[in-house]
């Protein structure tokens, strides 16, 4: 008998055996009540914020990016407006729409308070939601779940689509890493009717002995998602176009995943290719065609949901923003400060939150870069209390009081 468990600080990453059991209890399968959901994307890479919301009524941003400022709206290339003063990259330009119906809101010039320009710290800061500490061991995500434990938690209560469990969801309360759902589970062997009987007492047995919660939660996740038929043929609603990518596919298993009632509440998704030191480009170029492929999985996901985003809170994040001026290698460099969007039904949306702290010299932090007026852990906490109904963050984000200032979802 074949049997390979890959385990990551305590979540179950993936499992196959070479039977699939039929032991699970039938409780696990029940209808789930209506649950709200948070799906976070994390821009792998830093990028460049005043790109992806362009400052466009400031006038030091093209005294700063002769050759990659976004033009003004109107222009050949240029920005679509959002309130006057901030624009969009015309690449993304279908979450104009959701802005515009305020169903998406921007924080700027938001970011950690800690210095950092190293890739690998600064997004092991913001995932473990602890600027400047090295020796958290859990993610945010992973303490939000111990937080808020509740009796019909499933195994698919926090899924990321990728290879490895990120670290957000690291820690000591069971979570999933699925790089494709069509491939995850119990892959078929022998299951003829007379060794059925005798494969479940034994396979249970041995999820008891060898993996506790683990190796049963492992056996509950395979039998929901079969039971589900997730992962077959899925023809997104609402003539929604996914991008034929590693981001489009993510979110479109997400909104699969959702749609199928298992018991999902958080959700994890990434994308690299942000790190623009040469030839970043403008309107078109590198940069734009990673942020078209950005704009356009999330409006897809939001098509299809369709009413169902009464429900979805999405977040994007990156570890820092790029330095103001343009480099000598028409790229940009590391720099402090960023802007993340959020959106879904339960957001306040057609603003740019946040203080504006300005583009002047004098106003940027260290002369160079955008500088942080708002603490990322103030979004992630209003997530957390208002959107999943947290009651306390004091365990969530140690040591942090937020300011509760920004007011980005409803009451």
């Amino acid at each position: 008998m074949n049997r390979r468990v890959f385990l990551k600080n305590g979540s179950m990453a993936m499992v196959a055996l070479g039977f699939a059991p039929h032991f699970v209890t039938n409780s696990l399968l029940a209808a789930r009540a209506r649950r709200k959901v948070l799906v976070t994307i994390f821009q792998r890479g830093a990028v460049d914020g005043l790109s992806m919301i362009v400052p466009y009524g400031e006038e030091w941003y093209y005294k700063t990016r002769p050759s990659i400022g976004i033009p003004k709206p109107g222009a050949t290339g240029g920005a679509v407006d959002l309130d006057g003063f901030f624009g969009i990259h015309p690449k993304m330009s279908p979450l104009a729409d959701l802005f515009h119906r305020n169903e998406l809101a921007i924080v700027h010039a938001c970011g950690s308070p800690d210095p950092t320009r190293s890739h690998f710290d600064a997004q092991d800061y913001m995932e473990s939601g602890t600027p400047g500490v090295k020796s958290t061991q859990d993610g945010w995500l992973n303490r939000y779940l111990h937080a808020r434990e509740h009796a019909d938690a499933t195994p698919f209560r926090a899924v990321a689509l990728s290879q490895q469990l990120p670290r957000s969801l690291q820690g000591t309360a069971p979570a999933l890493a699925i790089a494709q759902v069509g491939k995850f589970g119990i892959q078929g062997g022998m299951q003829s009717d007379m060794m059925q009987a005798g494969f479940e007492s034994q396979y249970a047995a041995a999820a008891d002995q060898m993996l506790g919660h683990t190796g049963t939660s492992a056996f509950d996740a395979v039998k929901m998602m079969k039971d589900a038929k997730v992962g077959g043929p899925y023809t997104p609603a609402n003539g929604a176009e996914y991008p034929r990518s590693g981001f489009g596919d993510a979110m479109k298993q997400i909104a699969q995943l959702i749609k199928s009632d298992l018991g999902l509440e958080v959700a994890f998704a990434e994308l690299g290719g942000w790190d623009t030191h040469v030839q970043q480009g403008n309107g078109t170029g590198q940069l734009a065609t990673r942020l078209e492929d950005f704009a356009k999985g999330l409006s897809a996901f939001y098509a299809d949901m369709g009413e169902a985003m009464a429900d979805v809170v999405v977040v994007t994040m990156s570890e820092f923003g790029r330095a103001v001026n343009e480099n000598g290698n028409r790229g940009t460099d590391h720099g402090h400060a960023n802007a993340m969007m959020i959106m879904g039904g339960p957001v306040r949306g057609g603003k740019v939150y946040g203080k504006w702290p300005g583009l002047a010299p004098e106003r940027r932090y260290e002369n160079r870069d955008l500088a942080v007026t708002t603490d990322f852990r103030d979004v992630f906490t209003e997530l957390v209390t208002k959107h999943l109904d947290a009651k306390t963050t004091a365990t969530i984000f140690p040591g942090f009081k937020s300011t509760g200032a920004l007011g980005i979802l409803k009451a």
